[in-house]
């Protein structure tokens, strides 16, 4: 006959303590993962903010570049086939405004080494690609008084050093009427006065943020003359009144602050995501999801954040 021992029994309190020691392991696990995740959430929203500095700072370049580049080719064939614009409305149309970015000129200052094609349009949006006209000014060559804004520092910065030019330096503008040559009159810090502008003349206004970079102190302008006769303007300018504010100087799209926000959500929500994925999953495979996913999202936090900014920056 066989005996079946029965397993003894624990201590009194044994399997409590074995409970215990279960619970507090899976709660350091817990405690290990949550760290885990929001380590890597802060270490990949601070490389997103480092991101958008350097964007700013040398990633705008390039876009500005690319975008100069193409209008250039684009404006060049218009030339040759005369169908540039010549004023505010679309080539054949008299209601049809040109579409904001669409290449009206361009602008070549020597003595600063700028030559770039200017763009319909002063929004921030606009001028990452480039100088651009004020909309409800005619074009530079006609009568009047024409605005042509840039950039002091982000977007490939256009207008960096037109406040070193001095009185009498010449520089021409060139449209689909042809080339227009000015001489500059002056270079006006915020608070000074325009001279005035004879009847019948042609006065060309350049216009760019004054101040360090990326701190604006206000509006530096510098006038300058056109040098001969005015060339007819085939239509009229646009209303003032049809302006938005986000095209007068140092303005901002306020437009884009739902957007920003929208997007900066869906940053944050990725990176916590894929860092919850980094400790399921491991870390190479993670990064080989987050990487394409960081970067759109970061590359339109930061187009939205430029819309932000002072157009004139």
């Amino acid at each position: 006959m066989t005996l079946v021992h029965a397993p003894s029994p624990g201590a009194p309190g044994e399997g409590t303590r074995d409970a215990g020691r279960s619970a507090a392991s899976r709660c350091a696990r817990c405690g290990r993962a949550a760290w885990y995740v929001v380590s890597r959430t802060t270490l990949i929203l601070a490389v997103a903010l480092l991101g958008i500095g350097g964007w700013l700072g040398v990633g705008s370049r390039l876009l500005y570049d690319r975008v100069q580049h193409d209008d250039l080719a684009t404006f060049q064939a218009e030339l040759a086939e005369a169908t540039a614009p010549t004023g505010p409305f679309q080539p054949g149309s008299r209601s049809k405004l040109l579409a904001p970015g669409t290449p009206v000129a361009v602008l070549t200052i020597p003595q600063i080494g700028l030559n770039a094609v200017v763009l319909e349009g002063t929004t921030g949006q606009v001028l990452e690609g480039g100088p651009g006209h004020l909309r409800d000014t005619p074009l530079p060559g006609q009568r009047g008084i024409s605005v042509i804004m840039g950039r002091r520092a982000a977007f490939g910065g256009p207008f960096a050093r037109v406040s070193s030019l001095n009185a009498g330096a010449i520089f021409t503008v060139t449209t689909g009427q042809g080339v227009s040559r000015y001489r500059v009159l002056d270079v006006r810090p915020p608070g000074d006065s325009a001279l005035p502008v004879p009847t019948g003349a042609a006065r060309l206004i350049l216009v760019t943020a004054n101040g360090y970079p990326f701190v604006p102190t206000g509006v530096l302008q510098i006038d300058a003359n056109l040098m001969s006769a005015p060339k007819a303007a085939l239509t009229t300018a646009m209303p003032a009144a049809d302006l938005s504010s986000s095209e007068q100087a140092l303005g901002v799209d306020s437009a884009a602050r739902v957007s920003i926000v929208l997007w900066g959500e869906a940053l944050v929500l990725a990176a916590v995501g894929l860092s919850w994925l980094g400790a399921r999953w491991g870390r190479w495979q993670a990064r080989f999801v987050a990487i394409p996913v960081l970067v759109y999202l970061g590359a339109a936090v930061v187009d939205q954040m430029a819309r932000l900014l002072p157009n004139l920056l």
